[in-house]
């Protein structure tokens, strides 16, 4: 038996919990004596699973685990095989100024991707702003299913770059829309593996945009919102747009089961807004942000832009109580979660923490095969005073300087492994290599020979290959890597063979996405006034 077997107890059956490390949100889908699902929340944490000093966890020596199907599954991957593994859903853009051909603030960025639930449930978006400036990055972690991170991930920049328009440009398109012409392109999308076929609006969703857009125009500003405004508005508007496509009535079957399933599941995010030296971090729920930020003495550190919106949130404790009565003030957070049920205190969907009883029973009576939409219906205890759970983000702005460096995006699967400050070590441990790499070929001259040395080298001494994307070596270590930070082969190669069954009771989806900015381009700023 293969010594990475030892690391491992997973005495489970393919019915049982799907759980969260670390005390976070998770649903688990219960069988009732009628033999009808249902949603249920609740915490649990493997008993091989001790927390560590650093932010990860200990696995404690244990057996193999025999799914009830006795199917057997190889835990030995060779170091190639866990390359393809992490690097399947990478993605690297070096960002130009479409005119000028210049670059502009931000350099490049990195992202990847690795998935515990099947089928994943977080998304990633980037994409520019045709009619205005600007760029935009998005991380968005879903649960209780894909379907509302799949539908905030499409929809929910086209709300901001629409925000951000003039009032002609907003006139331009409705008079596109009322001549049966074509609109103005609004975005340009930068695609990832993995992203959905389509980055378009359907005509459903196009009829609740044009009714934003035109309710802009009644405000007469010749210049649009404010990039705050935008991000704000945006995030409300989409989610009460989630919720009233599933109140009217739909004639077409798909889309009225899709808008259901996008209602009932729900979906944190965090956006960036990079338009020259001006940074906006736009948060709502666990997703989290930060600036890797070199000061002028070469040292690091570590320059947080968003707070996670859960019960360890005193800010968020204090707003949830200001909004419910006081006789709800015990049981608003139960078992560190929104009413007992739920991690995030903001998100989009989740109505099921936002409708009034009648009306969630007024939707599903409508002739919905619950069951076999994955709709799992529940009522929490103390559920007195809805809405407890809004989409509303918090709204960071940074004027970014020469010494800000790196941005990253993250699900809340990485910050679960690793620290705010290990993802910048992690980073700039990253870009070090990456210059010595550099160095190293151009002082050496490179050829065929030389290179199958080092390869050859490399191989035998068990090195992997270098990870040339940072959002990959930061998911590397965070599923890889011990308590004391120290990468162990045989953890990393067990943490990706788990079976679908049993990785979400030992890591989330995690997402990543890494933004380079261009100091000399941002000291032009400055310099140019």
């Amino acid at each position: 038996m293969s010594s990475t077997v030892s690391y491992w107890i997973l005495n489970s059956t393919r019915s049982s919990i799907a759980t969260l490390q670390g005390g976070r949100r998770l649903y688990s889908r219960c069988v009732s004596n009628r033999n009808k699902f249902k949603w249920r929340l609740f915490s649990w944490v493997p008993p091989t699973l001790s927390s560590s000093p650093c932010g990860g966890f200990t696995l404690c020596k244990a057996y193999r685990h025999t799914s009830t199907e006795e199917d057997d599954f190889h835990l030995q991957l060779s170091p190639e095989q866990i390359n393809e593994v992490l690097r399947a859903g990478e993605s690297a853009h070096k960002i130009l100024d479409l005119e000028s051909r210049v670059p502009n603030s931000v350099l490049q960025y990195e992202s990847n991707q690795l998935a515990a639930n099947s089928p994943v449930e977080d998304r990633r978006g980037v994409a520019s702003c045709l009619q205005t400036s600007g760029l935009m990055f998005g991380i968005f972690d879903g649960h209780g299913g894909h379907a509302c991170a799949q539908a905030v991930s499409e929809r929910l920049f086209y709300y901001v770059a629409v925000s951000l328009m003039s009032h002609q440009t907003l006139e331009h398109m409705e008079g596109a829309v009322e001549s049966m012409k074509p609109l103005l392109p609004i975005l340009h999308w930068l695609k990832h593996p993995g992203d959905s076929i389509y980055k378009d609006v359907t005509s459903v969703h196009l009829d609740h945009l044009r009714v934003y857009w035109q309710e802009l125009l009644d405000l007469h500003m010749e210049m649009g919102l404010s990039i705050e405004e935008a991000l704000m508005y945006s995030f409300q508007r989409l989610d009460s747009d989630i919720s009233l496509e599933i109140q009217a009535p739909l004639e077409d079957e798909v889309t009225r089961n899709l808008s259901l399933q996008v209602a009932f599941s729900g979906a944190t995010a965090c956006m960036a807004h990079v338009d020259g030296i001006h940074l906006h971090v736009a948060n709502a729920g666990d997703c989290r942000a930060i600036l890797g930020v070199q000061e002028d003495n070469g040292m690091w550190s570590c320059l947080p832009l968003t707070r996670d919106h859960n019960a360890w949130n005193q800010a968020e404790l204090s707003r949830l109580k200001r909004e419910h009565p006081e006789s709800e003030d015990r049981t608003i957070i139960m078992e560190d979660r929104l009413l007992g049920v739920l991690m995030p205190c903001r998100a989009f969907g989740d109505v099921q923490l936002k409708w009034s009883k009648e009306l969630q029973r007024s939707v599903l009576e409508r002739g919905f095969n619950t069951e076999a939409l994955n709709i799992y219906q529940f009522t929490p205890s103390h559920y007195y005073t809805p809405p407890y759970l809004t989409a509303e983000p918090e709204v960071t702005y940074h004027r970014l300087r020469p010494q800000d460096k790196f941005l990253v995006l993250a699900s809340d699967g990485l910050w679960d492994m690793l620290s705010n400050e290990d993802v910048v070590r992690l980073v700039v441990g990253h870009l070090a290599e990456a210059d010595q790499h550099k160095t190293d070929l151009a002082q050496r001259p490179a050829n065929l020979g030389l290179m199958q040395s080092l390869l050859l080298q490399r191989k035998a001494s068990g090195l992997h290959e270098a990870d040339q994307n940072a959002a990959t070596r930061l998911i590397r270590h965070a599923i890889g890597s011990n308590e004391y930070g120290e990468m162990e082969p045989e953890r990393l190669a067990a943490m990706l063979t788990l079976p679908e069954d049993l990785a979400r009771m030992y890591r989330d989806d995690i997402t990543v996405t890494v933004v380079y900015f261009n100091s000399e381009s941002i000291g032009a700023y400055y310099k140019g006034g």
